[in-house]
């Protein structure tokens, strides 16, 4: 049997379609604020547990370390089952961990229940890039727009509730949030095709291989211990070694070896590590330089989860018209722009953070959308699954290795030097510096797109002799 073709399944009609888009967005949104809203939890969590920081962090880091693992192995799984099955299971064991964390007594219960939630709620964001180009490949460039914008809006919005909510009841109740999610289980079975079983194997140990090195590399960024680096580099080697010598590997190097997949992953990658060191540092930013309240920074950061909200739609639109690597390019300069002028205009007051700070969020769907987007028009039907699960481990890998990376950064104490001839030369040095560094990295990757997705007309002026 081989597998379908990706226009096999476009048989559903407008109103189908308009159904299955509002509910895969609608169940990310539930997704995506279950990771972000416990952030603001943190320290009610640890006052009812009489928990430590270093213990408590696990609440969060647990989660993540899951949630990257499992976006992976779900999309490999989508290579051979079918999706409304997947979807099924997933949301099913998501709920079950988010009911457990509501009614947990103790710390090691609720520890289990987030890593529970993780195990199923990684399904998620990876069948939801998967299902636009199963399902949906004539709309998919306009419905990647609208699940980045998801991504973005319910990123900003997460903290906003989790405050609201626990602030107002208890902690406990962020978790029925994520029970109810339950609720789209029939409608999925109901909206999502049918679909046969695909002809294929799990190459278990590689995938056993390859969590081990993923964890070991997250818990070595966040703790920096050698051995950790130690067992990522030993693990990482084995699995390498499995994938080059048996037949049906769990990552087909294939996958690695087109040059335009792993360019475009890259390009990902940076600009995502970019708008997350964005994230993580301009809340301790505001609190530090302009003393905000937690409330305070929430406004400051709302406007632009807004704007990102808002842009999806306009961006799958040029996506369908103009090409994926246009939107690519935009994204990027957007959150070269924004972080340039944060870098300029850090310490001054934060109405003039704000603006700056809505032009680097309006790169986040669009770099999502525009990347998801030409990753499925580089890979081959069969291979679409895990190519955008290492899509997506890469992108929450890039969150780990900003928080950890930009953390350590800034606990460098009387930085004396300015690397922006532009900013002010006080208090936000670290922080002018620290954000140029992130426009940087987006010009960067900037770059190594553009000179390897020139056009036609940019190819012949390159090679072109100069008169």
């Amino acid at each position: 049997m081989t597998p379908p073709n990706k226009h096999e399944h476009a048989t559903l009609d407008a109103s189908d379609k308009k159904r299955l888009i509002i509910l895969v967005c609608t169940i990310l949104a539930f997704a995506v604020m279950n990771g972000t809203m416990f952030n603001v939890a943190i320290p009610d969590i640890a006052a009812s547990f009489n928990l430590s920081p270093s213990e408590v962090s696990w609440v969060l880091t647990s989660y993540i370390l899951v949630f990257a693992i499992g976006s992976l192995m779900y999309g490999k799984l989508a290579d051979i089952y079918p999706i409304k099955t997947l979807f099924t299971i997933g949301i099913s064991i998501f709920s079950l961990g988010a009911f457990i964390g509501f009614l947990s007594p103790n710390y090691p219960t609720l520890l289990a229940a987030r890593i529970l939630q993780a195990v199923g709620g990684a399904t998620i964001p990876a069948l939801a890039f998967i299902v636009p180009i199963r399902f949906l490949p004539k709309e998919k460039g306009r419905v990647f727009g609208l699940i980045s914008s998801t991504v973005a809006f319910a990123s900003g919005v997460g903290p906003i509730i989790g405050g609201v909510v626990g602030g107002t009841l208890n902690w406990r109740f962020l978790f029925l949030f994520s029970v109810a999610t339950a609720l789209a289980i029939p409608l999925f079975r109901k909206w999502l095709p049918d679909e046969e079983k695909r002809e294929g194997s799990i190459d278990l140990p590689g995938a056993a291989l390859m969590a081990i090195s993923v964890a070991s590399l997250l818990f070595y960024i966040t703790l920096l211990s050698w051995y950790l680096l130690v067992s990522f580099i030993v693990f990482f080697i084995l699995f390498l070694w499995r994938t080059f010598t048996i037949k049906q590997p769990f990552i087909d190097p294939v996958i690695l070896k087109n040059t335009k997949y792993t360019i475009t992953v890259l390009t990902s990658f940076l600009g995502t590590s970019a708008l997350f060191g964005l994230i993580f540092v301009i809340p301790i930013m505001l609190r530090d330089l302009n003393e905000l309240s937690t409330l305070n920074i929430g406004l400051v950061l709302f406007p632009g989860a807004m704007a990102a909200g808002l842009i999806g739609q306009f961006g799958g639109k040029i996506i369908e018209q103009k090409g994926a690597t246009v939107v690519v390019k935009l994204a990027l300069i957007l959150i070269a722009s924004g972080t340039f002028f944060i870098s300029t205009f850090s310490g001054y007051n934060a109405w003039v953070i704000a603006p700056c700070l809505l032009i680097a969020y309006l790169g986040f769907p669009l770099i999502q959308s525009s990347t998801a987007d030409l990753l499925s028009t580089i890979l081959p039907d069969n291979q679409n699954g895990v190519g955008m699960g290492i899509f997506n481990l890469l992108n929450f890998m890039a969150g780990a290795f900003s928080s950890a990376i930009f953390g350590r950064l800034l606990d460098m104490k009387n930085v004396s030097f300015v690397m922006n001839p532009l900013a002010r030369t006080s208090d936000n040095l670290i922080y002018s510096n620290l954000y140029l560094g992130l426009s940087l990295i987006a010009i960067i990757a900037l770059v190594i797109f553009t000179l390897k997705f020139l056009t036609k007309r940019e190819k012949s002026l390159s090679e072109s002799p100069v008169s």
